[in-house]
């Protein structure tokens, strides 16, 4: 099982990768708004054996998925359970959760269910916040996704600068000037995406209005519209191109700690009621 689920998790990682390139090369040679995860896809189907390709990538989401879930639940990275863990953790579940509607979305393109750009990168977004301001306190709740994205995307940042995420990736030696810069520049440009998009959410949450929600393709037409905006958007979209090329690095060389038995009845031990 084990040598099976690293599979699965690199596999995951690499998928991932793919739709990160494709993201930024969009936004270089398209514009912000075609920088969207759909548009991503469609233009993965649209190559030739393009629906063979795309079932790989969608089959490495929900990879991807499950490995995140692993980190989360199982904690199969070993984490202490200290607030640094048990936040690191969340964020695992967090991630699970938005690559899981990814995977969805890639799987019934790939299966000739779906597809088609819906010509606004922000709808999904929008859609989420609308339905998170239905809820009781939903306003205090899409405020809190925001601060948790700003914070989340600044730690990723901050892991590239301090090279924390090489604690789990071992480059090799004779690679290592090549690929550390590339890994450092996608981890800040990816982060800094995430913060503006929570900056979106708690807009969306103070005005009480989910169209002032936003996502990737927002986030960098925001950056486009800054002063030297031209230049800023531009390393924005070939930040996007490196972070996919750290997550083939992490394809590649992360340390994967498949999960095994041990781990599945240690966690169910701790659920009420689970013997």
């Amino acid at each position: 099982m084990g040598n099976k689920f690293e599979l699965l998790a690199r596999w995951g990682y690499a998928a991932r990768g793919i739709v990160y390139m494709v993201l930024g090369a969009l936004a270089i040679w398209g514009a912000g708004s075609s920088a969207t995860t759909e548009n991503a896809l469609s233009t993965v189907l649209s190559q030739p054996f393009g629906r063979i390709l795309l079932g790989a990538v969608a089959i490495g989401l929900i990879g991807h998925v499950l490995w995140r879930l692993a980190q989360g639940v199982l904690n199969a990275d070993h984490v202490k359970n200290d607030a640094k863990g048990i936040v690191g953790r969340l964020a695992s579940v967090g991630s699970a959760v938005v690559n899981m509607a990814l995977a969805f979305t890639a799987a019934t393109m790939a299966l000739g269910m779906g597809g088609g750009s819906s010509g606004s990168g922000s709808s999904g977004e929008s859609e989420a916040a609308a339905s998170a301001l239905q809820l009781p306190f939903g306003n205090v709740l899409l405020g809190l996704v925001g601060v948790g994205l700003i914070i989340g995307g600044l730690v990723q940042a901050w892991r590239g600068f301090s090279k924390e995420y090489q604690k789990r990736i071992k480059l090799p030696a004779g690679h290592e000037n090549v690929l550390h810069p590339i890994c450092v520049f996608g981890l800040a440009a990816r982060g800094l995406l995430l913060a503006v998009t929570g900056g979106f959410m708690i807009y969306a949450a103070f005005t009480v209005n989910p169209e002032q929600a936003g996502g990737l393709s927002d986030a960098l037409d925001w950056i486009q519209s800054l002063p030297y905006g031209g230049v800023l958007y531009t390393l924005a979209a070939v930040g996007l191109i490196a972070f996919g090329i750290y997550s083939g690095v992490q394809a590649r060389y992360r340390q994967v700690d498949a999960p095994d038995a041990s781990d599945i009845k240690q966690t169910a031990s701790k659920i009420p009621g689970v013997a």
